[in-house]
């Protein structure tokens, strides 16, 4: 099984959009959207589901009205402003369990959380595992690590060799998870001061983990001198830089159309960039996802 994940050090980068054209170029794959505190691959797909299952996280604290003597000590040991009038406020919980600890009519238990829903799903381009946070959720590496379990058995089931993850942002628990083990990342970055920036973080999480890392320069026109400068450091990191996008408001009218940007436009300006990213991608695989 080979698994491309394509991460980036900051949001806004164009990792979707990336991720949308590969899906579009590559052949027989599995994809999976890891970004599950703001998934939005899903609008360039347009999934229809297969299968929704709930996914629990953690516990939260619950007052049995008729067991509580209205003593106020879980409100006064609640760090979080949680409990207000001997009722539990669900999105302040933090699951912490001091005011089950401290109630002394045992009135207050933890209960499991319903975090949100994980949906595998059929697309046009493949199948697609992907997951729905519920309001003020927290994400963590567990529904990830989910999302990137049920793609690969996804595609153990079909016969199919790879799976391309659209990882989150940043360096936090969510990219661990979406990173480790993987074959390849496909970093995505931007010329700018924050986007070169958190690139330098990125890659040295992959290098922690000893996976072989590309990169893309996206929006590479808008500052060249800062182009420049991704590829001094790529260079002197032995990191190769595959790819350097245009900016093009294109890209914009294709997510508002809800399709990948290479069917949006045929112009080689925009499209020849991501074919050469996703040429890159296979070459580095042994041609498993051509």
């Amino acid at each position: 099984m080979k698994e491309v994940v394509v991460l980036s050090g900051k949001g806004g980068t164009g990792k979707t959009s990336v991720v949308g054209a590969f899906a579009a170029l590559a052949g027989r794959k599995v994809l999976s959207d890891c970004d599950v505190d703001a998934a939005d691959l899903h609008l360039l797909l347009s999934p229809t589901p297969l299968e929704e299952h709930e996914f629990w996280s953690g516990q939260v604290a619950d007052i049995d009205a008729e067991k509580c003597t209205h003593c106020g000590l879980c409100e006064e040991a609640c760090r979080f402003d949680a409990i207000h009038d001997f009722a539990v406020a669900r999105v302040g919980c933090e699951g912490c369990g001091l005011c089950a600890r401290v109630c002394p009519a045992g009135a207050i238990r933890m209960k499991q959380n319903l975090a949100g829903h994980w949906f595998v799903s059929e697309t046009r381009f493949g199948p697609l595992v992907h997951a729905r946070l519920g309001i003020a959720q927290e994400n963590s590496g567990k529904l990830v690590h989910l999302v990137r379990q049920k793609a690969r058995e996804t595609a153990e089931h079909a016969g199919i060799d790879v799976t391309i993850n659209d990882g989150p942002p940043g360096i936090g628990c969510a990219v661990i998870s979406s990173l480790s083990g993987a074959s390849l990342a496909c970093i995505v970055t931007e010329p700018s001061l924050s986007g070169i920036h958190d690139m330098e973080r990125v890659l040295s999480v992959c290098r922690h983990f000893s996976v072989p890392a590309i990169v893309c320069v996206n929006k590479f026109d808008i500052d060249e001198e800062g182009t420049r400068q991704i590829e001094e450091y790529c260079a002197g990191e032995s990191v190769d830089v595959v790819s350097r996008i245009p900016f093009d408001t294109r890209v914009t009218g294709a997510q508002v159309h809800g399709i990948p940007v290479v069917e949006y436009t045929d112009d080689l300006r925009l499209i020849a960039p991501l074919e050469s990213a996703w040429k890159a991608v296979c070459m580095r695989l042994d041609g498993a996802c051509t």
